[in-house]
């Protein structure tokens, strides 16, 4: 056991007294109300963070749009901007080892991954994003008005910065989702307030200390920590608010979208997802075995892309399963500051118990567990699963589980495969393991997923729109598709 020694700031900053960010100010909650973190690898309390209330949500608005409307930065220019979001991914850099170590003690995950993998991708998506800020451009149009034949017009499209940005992030990946939100928001000069997780602020509340540092006015980003249902609730009816950007599950998802729809506040949402995995009887079977693994255990399955769904051409498909069994059954699970470790808790005893619960069902349908199907505790530990013989139809292939269970079932050919793997409700993420060109060529426009891999899964990179279709969500993260959906498009007609 190789267990990481926490920086004297992780600790200091876990014992610091429960504040959030409203403007310039590091506030408790309205009513003093706190609510616990804990610990998932043992289940032990970790801190306290201020329960915000209505008030305090409504308070972080109002500073956000009279940073927004009144305040120097609304006469930033993009040089500026540029230079912020890239001072901002610098302090983030300098301290990437105190983030990483907040987001394992806060989320569960593996300490050494976050530095590399969370972290850094938030940094370098950050830096991407200040790329865009000094090219957000509109166009010059040659009008004809035929109404008007005997004048001569000017006439140009602007776009511009959609103003304040509601932002509720989700647990699993909480300082990425975040940045997510931050970097094209900032990038086109928007506000911000974030509503972090119920169960994952800590990062939110570091991010918040370094926009503070890096420069930034009070009033450009605030966070509030509390409930979904109070703090979350009041943000996205806030008729204050010019857009909200969701990440999370799709119930919440579609109930923010139908908020959203009455004031006619711009929406991004991103949401659930039943990835399917598709492991072609040309593929490289090992490396497909091994990404297959990664692709559901990665994360601890908690990742909305998460390859959850597996299948693979029959005459290959005991083997390949024998092989990922062999992969779950090697990994070791404990804390994420244990450098040793494999596989980290699931976040909460809630989400273990559902985990659990979608375990027993397939056992008590007459499914077959090939490996795992255990849970143990103290934290809210799920041993790596994979489950076979279970129908398409059965709720373990239809319903989002989001943990380390994996269900694998056996397809005849190309057209079989496409027909199981478009038969669900979701529609984010897709991978292809084959090295038949011609064959992954028909099949790519025929899957239904906003991101399509081959022979690898979950490769994110800043450039590349992400997001789903179907009940995966509306819109996308990143690339300059996140651009767009940051600002507006006004049109503009000078008579001459």
């Amino acid at each position: 056991m190789a267990i990481a020694t926490l920086l004297p700031a992780t600790t200091a900053f876990i014992q610091r007294a429960p504040r959030m960010l409203i403007g310039a100010e590091w506030v408790e909650a309205a009513d003093g109300q706190t609510m616990p973190l804990r610990n998932p690898a043992t289940g032990e309390q970790l801190c306290v963070v201020p329960r915000a209330t209505v008030d305090d949500v409504d308070r972080a608005v109002l500073a956000a749009r009279q940073a927004f409307d009144d305040s120097p930065w609304s006469r930033t220019r993009p040089r500026e901007r540029q230079n912020l979001l890239w001072k901002l991914a610098d302090l983030m850099q300098r301290d990437a080892e105190l983030l990483a170590q907040l987001e394992c003690l806060n989320n569960g995950k593996s300490a050494a991954v976050a530095q590399v993998m969370d972290v850094q991708l938030a940094i370098d998506f950050l830096r991407y994003m200040a790329g865009w800020a000094t090219k957000i451009e509109g166009s010059s149009v040659e009008v004809s008005v035929p109404l008007m034949p005997d004048q001569q017009f000017h006439s140009f499209i602007r776009r511009e910065a959609v103003g304040v940005v509601g932002a509720i992030v989700a647990w699993n990946f909480p300082l990425l989702l975040a940045c997510w939100k931050l970097g094209p928001a900032l990038a086109t000069g928007c506000t911000v307030v974030l509503k972090p997780a119920d169960e994952t602020p800590l990062t939110a509340l570091k991010l918040a200390e370094l926009v503070q540092e890096a420069g930034y006015p009070d009033g450009v980003f605030n966070v509030v920590t509390g409930t979904g249902i109070t703090a979350g609730s009041a943000l996205t009816h806030n008729p204050r608010v010019d857009k909200l950007t969701f990440t999370g599950s799709t119930a919440v998802g579609k109930e923010i979208g139908k908020i959203a729809m009455d004031s006619m506040t711009r929406v991004t949402l991103e949401l659930g997802g039943k990835s399917p995995t598709i492991v072609m009887a040309d593929a490289d079977l090992g490396s497909a075995a091994a990404g297959a693994a990664s692709a559901i255990f990665f994360n601890q399955g908690q990742v909305c892309c998460a390859g959850s769904r597996l299948y693979v051409q029959r005459k290959h498909f005991d083997n390949v399963v024998a092989d990922i069994a062999g992969i779950a059954n090697a990994m070791k699970l404990g804390s994420g500051l244990d450098t040793s470790v494999d596989m980290g808790p699931l976040i909460s005893a809630r989400q273990q118990e559902r985990v659990w619960r979608y375990i027993e069902m397939g056992r008590e349908s007459g499914a077959t567990i090939a490996c795992g199907g255990e849970q143990f505790g103290p934290g809210y530990f799920v041993k790596p699963t994979v489950i076979v013989d279970v129908d398409q139809q059965h709720s373990l292939v239809q319903e989002e589980i989001f943990g380390p269970v994996l269900v694998a079932i056996p397809f005849d050919d190309e057209a079989d495969a496409l027909r199981m793997a478009n038969d669900s409700p979701y529609g984010l993420g897709a991978s292809i393991w084959s090295n038949d060109l011609a064959a992954v060529h028909r099949m790519i426009p025929r899957i239904k997923s906003g991101s399509v891999w081959v022979n690898c899964h979950s490769a994110l990179d800043p450039a590349l729109p992400f997001g789903g279709y179907k009940m995966s969500g509306v819109g996308r993260e990143m690339g300059y598709a996140a651009i767009e959906h940051y600002t507006e498009l006004k049109s503009v007609l000078i008579k001459l």
